[in-house]
Parts: C-alpha cells; sequence; structure tokens
C-alpha cells in the first residue's frame, strides 16, 4: 500500500494549507512534560514535525518542505484513511519504516 507513495502521484494536491492545519492538529498534543508552552515538543527544530512509523510506532522527524511533495501527501493520505488525524499519538503513518526511510532519504 505505502508503496505506491514511492511513485510520484500524478495528482498534484494544491492542499498545501489543509496539510499545514494538519500538521498544527497533530502537534497540539497539550502541555505534557518535553513540550513548550505552546504545547509543541521540545526536541522537534522549528520548520520539521514528528511523524510515527510502522507497527512499532518509530518516530522520525521530518522537514516540513516534504508536505509539498506528492510521494509525501500519498503517505499523509493514507495515515488518515487508516487512523485519522484526531488522536493524541501524532501523525502515524502505516508504513514499514524501511520503507518510510527509503522514501525520505529519497526527498532529501
Amino acid at each position: 500500500m505505502c508503496e505506491m507513495a514511492i511513485r510520484k502521484s500524478n495528482k498534484v494536491m494544491g492542499q498545501t494549507a489543509a496539510l499545514k492545519q494538519i500538521v498544527k492538529r497533530c502537534s497540539s498534543l497539550g502541555r505534557k512534560q518535553g513540550y513548550d508552552e505552546q504545547g509543541l515538543p521540545d526536541d522537534v527544530p522549528r520548520g520539521h514535525f514528528a511523524v510515527y512509523v510502522g507497527e512499532n510506532r518509530i518516530r522520525y522527524i521530518v522537514p516540513i518542505s516534504f508536505l509539498s511533495r506528492p510521494e509525501f501527501q500519498s503517505l499523509l493520505r493514507e495515515a488518515e484513511e487508516e487512523f485519522g488525524f484526531n488522536h493524541e499519538m501524532g501523525i502515524t503513518i502505516p508504513c514499514p519504516a524501511e520503507v518510510f526511510e527509503a522514501l525520505t532519504s529519497s526527498l532529501r
């Protein structure tokens, strides 16, 4: 399923604003230890966000610039279909970690 994300999407989403809202919603996890006053994780650099990948939910920090890439947008659509975006875990991508790593290394 997520292997399809490696192929370039023929559809170009003009919904960058919607994707940014998704990241903002998933990043606002409330004030917990390790979070700043805005509810954002302390260990995530500006211009990046955290995603959780695979069965073991391995945490990766990725640049926001990935949101404009069709390959990454495909992964986000799969995540929304499988998990939705209204949960405390953050963005969870239903993809083996090895595939995610291969995809993100090709995007850098």
